[in-house]
């Protein structure tokens, strides 16, 4: 392939897992409000058969929606069954992760020094997706199903467990987003490996003359409001790698759990809404932790604090010179018209770091990057040290002169 062949394919690749996922995740959120806005329908002549009835207008229309508590005397001529959102979604995601951290292990998955061969790196991806589905199917089928809160207390470990074990293996940015795809599977499996068969069962015993077994719709509801709680840390996990303040810590693993948290407290707020138990104060606590992991997360690396105990003091106004040295044999390998690291055949984000120009250019950039956080290089695949960090630093603290 050509080079803009690879470019248009991420591109269309990651515009195609954007709309579906919209669709997906608007399809959920719609119809988890739908059922929490429910109320009872005491005139309708199919009364002893619903779960309740809502009202909407919306485009200039009015709709009325009823739903059965479990399913109607006979079907329609014709269902419509959510579920390629959730198939288109999950399946473009496996090329995105598969097309930038699966063929670019070497650069983008291990870490520098990692004692794993890329191959070996990119089985313990597939294995924390496969593996992270079964564990969680097994606890739902234990006793746990039906205590809810203990359920959610086992989910919340099992991803921590995740977490932790993908970050001794693999880089902060690419643990991040195995574990988003984690859930994200976790998310389909449940639509195609319990929410839809489940209603197929529904459908084929009306079809036979069976009256439909309650459990069926009870079990796929549930895995539903699962999804729904998943959709928030997932977004985020989604986008995480252009924020490396949260994936560059040593603590990484637990920032992801807090941002989940969070994150789906949020949408837990979001629910209670729907039905008018949602508190004023909900929301602005969610702000305040939200400010409160900000405040503890970030790194203090100031300018001319020294990289080390025992580590040789540098001048407070680095030369350019060696600013320059240090960028080109540790960034521009990547960050080049012609990238020299394998992995790479176009700078990140368009991102030229050659020239002096270039460099003074981008000095905020390398500050966020490279200087505030270790997100840069990706991995330490080119060995940036401490004291080389601290060079950038002050050169940038300085005012990035020529």
């Amino acid at each position: 392939m050509t080079l803009p062949d690879v470019a248009w394919l991420h591109l269309a690749v990651r515009w195609f897992h954007l709309i579906a996922g919209i669709a997906w995740i608007g399809s959920s959120f719609y119809f988890v409000w739908q059922d929490d806005s429910l109320t009872p329908a005491p005139d309708d002549p199919d009364a002893d058969r619903l779960g309740g009835q809502v009202w909407m207008v919306h485009g200039g229309g009015f709709y009325h929606v009823r739903k059965y508590k479990v399913a109607p005397a006979r079907l329609p001529d014709h269902l419509h069954w959510f579920k390629w959102e959730a198939y288109a979604t999950w399946l473009t995601g496996l090329a995105m992760i598969t097309l930038v951290y699966w063929l670019g292990a070497a650069s983008y998955l291990l870490p520098a020094g990692s004692p794993l061969a890329p191959w070996q790196g990119v089985v313990v991806g597939v294995a924390a997706l496969v593996g992270s589905w079964l564990a969680y199917d097994r606890l739902c089928r234990s006793v746990l199903a039906k205590r809810e809160g203990l359920l959610a207390l086992a989910v919340v470990i099992l991803l921590s467990t995740l977490a932790w074990g993908l970050g001794q293996l693999l880089t902060g940015r690419a643990m991040f987003l195995h574990v988003g795809a984690a859930m994200a599977t976790i998310m389909v499996a449940n639509v195609a490996m319990v929410i839809i068969p489940n209603q197929r069962r529904l459908v084929d015993a009306l079809l036979n003359g069976r009256t439909p077994d309650p459990v069926w719709g009870q079990r796929g509801k549930q895995r539903s409001v699962h999804n729904t709680y998943f959709t928030l840390p997932v977004l985020f996990l989604m986008i995480s790698n252009h924020y490396p303040i949260t994936y560059s810590s040593r603590w990484n693993w637990l920032v992801l759990l807090a941002i989940a948290l969070i994150g789906a407290a949020v949408r837990r707020v979001f629910v209670m809404r729907h039905t008018g138990a949602a508190k004023a104060w909900m929301l602005p606590a969610a702000a305040v932790a939200f400010a409160l992991l900000a405040s503890l997360a970030t790194p203090s690396r100031p300018p001319n604090a020294e990289a080390s105990p025992g580590a040789t003091p540098f001048a407070p106004a680095a030369p350019f010179p060696l600013v320059q040295a240090i960028v080109g044999s540790r960034c521009a390998v990547c960050h080049a018209a012609r990238p020299t690291m394998p992995g790479f055949e176009e700078p990140p984000q368009g991102v030229l770091l050659e020239t002096a120009d270039e460099i003074r250019q981008h000095a905020a950039d390398i500050e966020r990057m490279a200087v505030a956080t270790d997100a840069m290089p990706l991995g330490n695949a080119t060995g940036m040290t401490a004291e080389e960090r601290i060079i950038l630093g002050r050169w940038i603290a300085d005012g990035a002169k020529p």
